[in-house]
């Protein structure tokens, strides 16, 4: 039989204890040809408990759970950048990120793997045709959203519809090309533009797929007002950091 491949879902979290445990039965239960779903939660010491919850998860899971527990709140990119290097450690030959709040649907990884065996990178975007935007969600962040995804492409020249998603598939290959450890400096939301500039720049295969936002399921998002002028820094400074 032909050994399935790893997948490997990194979910960064910061009190997301409401959220975390259906997250993490829905990508379990994934039932992908020739895929072996496995999940990394990276916790920043949330203080409403959600990494006693990750721990309990993985106690359940046989394995198919890993927790990185970190130190303090160090910010999404570095999250996912720890995540990453635990996911090539455990051999995964695609790796996932998404967001703990039920924001990203974990069924929608199914047409990702598909789309996947032709690119590099998958990217779920909210803006290509056949995306969606949950209605309920706040009117300020996704005027922010929408402007963010006018403006960023044609700074920087992307070829993509949504720069600043965070629900993406990539090849294990890919990533260490990228080497995010070493190369993106950017801590918070500019973290996904810069991975994604970085991606193009490389010459990696990118592709999108439509998928539906929705609202989160509990608790309050971490989109503060310090987040948001910390990613417009970040985002405006990536066009001279890797230039051509």
């Amino acid at each position: 039989m032909t050994p399935r491949k790893q997948l490997v879902a990194v979910v960064p979290t910061y009190n997301e204890a409401a959220n975390l445990a259906t997250c993490v039965a829905e990508l379990l239960s994934l039932d992908i040809p020739g895929i072996e779903t496995r999940v990394c939660v990276v916790d920043d010491a949330s203080p409403d408990g959600t990494g006693y919850i990750a721990d309990r998860l993985a106690d359940d899971s046989a394995g198919r759970v890993t927790v990185i527990h970190r130190a303090g709140k160090g910010g999404l990119g570095s999250a996912c950048i720890a995540g990453f290097s635990e996911a090539v450690d455990l051999g995964a030959d695609l790796i996932a990120q998404l967001d703990a709040d039920l924001s990203h649907d974990p069924a929608a990884l199914a047409g990702m793997v598909e789309r996947i065996a032709e690119h590099d990178v998958v990217i779920g975007s909210r803006y290509m045709s056949g995306g969606r935007i949950d209605p309920r969600w706040a009117w300020h962040r996704r005027s922010l959203s929408e402007l963010a995804n006018n403006l960023v492409p044609r700074l920087l020249g992307l070829p993509v519809s949504d720069a600043t998603s965070g629900y993406r598939l990539w090849r294990r290959d890919a990533l260490m090309r990228i080497d995010p450890g070493g190369h993106v400096t950017s801590s918070g939301y500019g973290f996904q533009v810069e991975m994604c500039l970085l991606a193009y720049r490389l010459g990696l295969r990118i592709a999108e797929m439509p998928i539906e936002f929705t609202e989160r399921g509990h608790g309050r998002s971490k989109m503060t007002t310090p987040v948001k002028l910390a990613s417009v820094r970040d985002i405006l400074a990536l066009r001279w950091r890797h230039r051509p």
